[in-house]
């Protein structure tokens, strides 16, 4: 059996949800009397989340406002960053709901319509960028037992799926614990994470790599892993995220 046919025949059975509202969704659509897989988003909550577009940080990618002719974030003015330049796909308050039902509440199933949407989004930008590994931030080895899955890397797999580009999910390791990082300050988050994740390969053999997770805050779990990757000889190291704040 095709994966396609096989994922027909999953959606038959457990019917996929919509990723803004959660209802469900129909198996089948009908076009122009041809019946077609249904949709991944219901058009009218398609309607409610925002794209990031217009001026971004040409560092981290934030949203800068409407009008503005800055070229860096206010974070990105004040900070040194180690990765080479950011991506988001959605502001986040319009998506936040999704993204804590996709994070904590099982609907893995959204990354497909994440995957899809970062394809027609991002996708021509992102393969200009020579990417050779899609890696997504690994969690604590007993924090992702206990939830089941790790988000950062449903994500990542369908990324990698859309745009061909190879997924490694054990390039990089997290080998402390941490705090939530919501319960941080800034510099809470960079103590927080001081060396919490290592590259167990010595010999690295991507020169640009895309590091995936789900928001973008501060900026300090990219870093800490772009920093990890300079070291092993990475030139260029990039990060994608779902979700990223707008500049206040």
């Amino acid at each position: 059996m095709s994966n396609r046919y096989f994922e027909t025949a999953l959606d038959i059975i457990y019917p996929r949800h919509c990723p803004v509202c959660d209802g469900v969704l129909p198996t089948f659509t009908f076009d122009r009397g041809r019946i077609k897989r249904g949709r991944m988003i219901h058009r009218d909550c398609l309607k409610k989340i925002e794209f990031v577009k217009g001026s971004t940080c040409f560092k981290c990618g934030k949203p800068l406002g409407k009008d503005s002719d800055e070229e860096y974030c206010q974070d990105c003015k004040e900070r040194r960053h180690f990765f080479t330049r950011g991506y988001s796909l959605f502001v986040y308050r319009s998506i936040s709901g999704s993204i804590y039902r996709f994070k904590y509440m099982g609907r893995q199933e959204y990354a497909g319509f994440y995957g899809l949407a970062t394809r027609k989004v991002l996708g021509d930008t992102l393969k200009r960028l020579g990417i050779e590994a899609v890696v997504p931030v690994p969690m604590y080895e007993k924090k992702q037992l206990k939830r089941g899955y790790n988000q950062a890397e449903v994500y990542a797999r369908a990324v990698s799926a859309e745009l061909g580009i190879p997924l490694y999910k054990d390039l990089v390791k997290r080998v402390r614990n941490t705090l939530p990082m919501k319960e941080l300050d800034a510099l809470g988050r960079r103590n927080n994470l001081k060396k919490a994740f290592i590259i167990p390969k010595n010999d690295v053999k991507f020169k640009c790599v895309l590091i995936i997770d789900d928001i973008y805050t501060t900026g300090s779990t990219i870093d800490e892993i772009a920093h990890e990757f300079q070291m092993a000889g990475v030139d260029r190291i990039y990060f994608l995220t779902l979700a990223i704040g707008q500049t206040t």
